[in-house]
């Protein structure tokens, strides 16, 4: 979908959206059609890899699934990956409800994963379908949101490297994003779906993502340049020895405010993606690595720090040697 196509959804003056375009670096953004849900793209990425031979079925000890959109409640959607492939039934399957740092929360699990004797190769699936959760009339959520997945293979390994990490929580601030209803607490009913008009003149439902734009933003500008410095204490390492900070992009505007405010050059951060893809969550680390360095990973390796930060709140970082990779590439579902 392209942002101007949905400019007349929202409650504002045309001149006023194209502003917000420049601004945030809104553009184009994939949304899923109706009923495909999180395993079906899961379930493509892997019939991809299959077919070309760069990953057997009975090589796979684990199958972890990081997603905020689970296609049930109950079973586990990993699960149902793992049936619709008939893969091994010595294997473990694990979904995570995890959502702007769910993919380095995914990449800590798996690492632990790792150490177990029986476990050799993990699966990491990291999906979200979240604009079937926000209004097509609220303009903080819908020209940014996107759908998308990623698969990322951890397997053991010779080589030493050593992989620094660090990770926070605060559920204080857990109101800053969520939606209200629709499980146990407050179920789905004819009044949870509901629109109704904000201050702000969006218009959604209790049904519906609901994100405090300034508080968010107050968070991320306050609690990562101070974690990233933290990270880079524990490693012995400075910033201009970082080749690239793929970092979640929540949108181009605060990314490059972060950017200047770590005193990190834009063309280290980059801040493409949301323009390009939208916001899928925390897939939007790995498609920011593939779409911007996938064919050097190929043949180089870089010193990578890898962070998200959103819904929790939470936020994490990571920082490690990426390269020489079998495969990094983007297709289309």
């Amino acid at each position: 979908m392209k942002f101007e196509d949905e400019m007349g959804n929202y409650n504002f003056s045309t001149a006023k959206s194209l502003k917000l375009k420049m601004a945030m670096g809104y553009n184009t953004h994939r949304i899923v059609k109706d009923g495909v849900c999180t395993s079906d793209l899961c379930i493509f990425g892997l019939n991809y890899l299959f077919e070309n031979n760069l990953l057997k079925k009975e090589e796979i000890d684990a199958l972890i699934l990081i997603t905020q959109s689970p296609d049930h409640f109950m079973p586990p959607t990993s699960n149902i990956i793992q049936g619709h492939f008939f893969l091994k039934k010595d294997i473990i399957c694990m979904d995570i409800n995890q959502g702007c740092a769910g993919y380095e929360i995914g990449l800590i699990q798996s690492f632990m994963l790792l150490e177990q004797e029986a476990i050799n190769k993990v699966v990491l699936l990291n999906a979200d379908i979240l604009s079937r959760k926000v209004s097509k009339r609220d303009r903080n959520s819908n020209p940014l949101i996107g759908d998308g997945a990623s698969i990322t293979i951890i397997e053991k390994s010779n080589v030493s490297n050593t992989i620094f990490g660090i990770l926070k929580m605060d559920g204080k601030g857990s109101e800053a994003l969520m939606i209200p209803a629709g499980g146990f607490k407050v179920p789905s009913a004819p009044e949870t779906a509901a629109l109704k008009e904000d201050s702000a003149g969006n218009f959604r439902a209790l049904d519906h993502l609901v994100m405090k734009g300034d508080e968010v933003f107050n968070f991320v500008q306050c609690e990562v340049p101070p974690m990233i410095e933290e990270l880079l204490g524990y490693a012995s390492c400075r910033r201009e020895d970082i080749d690239y900070y793929m970092f979640h992009q929540p949108n181009k505007f605060m990314l490059n405010k972060l950017a200047d405010k770590m005193g990190v050059p834009r063309e280290k951060m980059p801040s493409n993606i949301v323009e390009k893809f939208g916001n899928a969550s925390g897939v939007t680390v790995p498609t920011n690595i593939c779409y911007n360095v996938g064919e050097a990973l190929l043949h180089n390796n870089y010193n990578m720090c890898l962070a998200g930060f959103g819904v929790g709140l939470t936020w994490v970082a990571l920082l490690m040697k990426v390269g020489n990779l079998k495969f990094s590439k983007i297709i289309d579902f």
